[in-house]
């Protein structure tokens, strides 16, 4: 059976009993509204945590929403709400066909455009989910156009090729956790499809907010 990697949206109101304990998983985190306490860490909109070990997350005052990331083999059950006040929905599973063999890296990252701008036809070297936060973006690939407007998630497998359109009316922007070789630490696992593409400017800015070596046994 496949790794899954798994995208939830989980709300937590301010409440003083409303903490979210979390077991032991390989998982990124990314605050998207408010502010919560992720193990020693304080964060706030815009930050993100990582890490394998079980921790637990409590909300500020004004409460959070975040998106939870996790890495689970194949016959792991999905990680299921247990705070007071809590709201949680599962916004995309994707079963990791296509997970690189050997040593493993989680990489959590944003992907910017300006208006109008694109990412020439691609690929990468793992599978990942992502999800808008900002803007609007078509994908394209398998031959057919998909829409996303903030808070919609896809999922690419990594070697299938991707062109991707941002909206022409504003700013876009992306949150993306993939599953990567090891080796790719610090490097970038984008590759072009045709030639012609490599050398023209590139429109979309990174950046990283996790870059870790993970030890994850996919059961194979």
């Amino acid at each position: 059976m496949h790794p899954v990697l798994r995208l939830y949206e989980d709300m937590l109101s301010g409440a003083d009993n409303a903490v979210f304990r979390l077991p032991a998983l390989p998982r990124f985190i990314f605050i998207a509204h408010g502010s919560a306490e992720i193990g020693e860490h304080t964060l706030s909109d815009g930050e993100a945590w990582q890490g394998e070990t079980a921790t637990a997350v409590k909300p500020g005052r004004s409460g959070v929403t975040c998106w939870r990331w996790e890495l689970t083999r194949g016959d792991q059950a999905s990680t299921t709400a247990n705070a007071p006040g809590m709201v949680t929905h599962e916004k995309l599973t994707a079963f990791l066909e296509t997970l690189p063999k050997g040593e493993l890296l989680m990489r959590g990252d944003s992907v910017a455009f300006p208006p109008g701008g694109c990412a020439y036809l691609h690929r990468h070297q793992g599978p990942g989910i992502r999800c808008l936060i900002d803007g609007g973006i078509r994908i394209d690939t398998h031959g057919r156009s998909t829409s996303y407007g903030p808070g919609g998630a896809w999922y690419e497998s990594g070697p299938d090729a991707v062109f991707a359109q941002a909206a022409s009316g504003r700013a876009s922007r992306f949150i993306r956790v993939m599953i990567l070789p090891r080796e790719l630490l610090g490097k970038t696992s984008i590759q072009y499809v045709n030639e012609e593409d490599k050398a023209k400017p590139k429109s979309q800015q990174y950046k990283i907010y996790a870059d870790a070596p993970i030890a994850f046994n996919a059961g194979k």
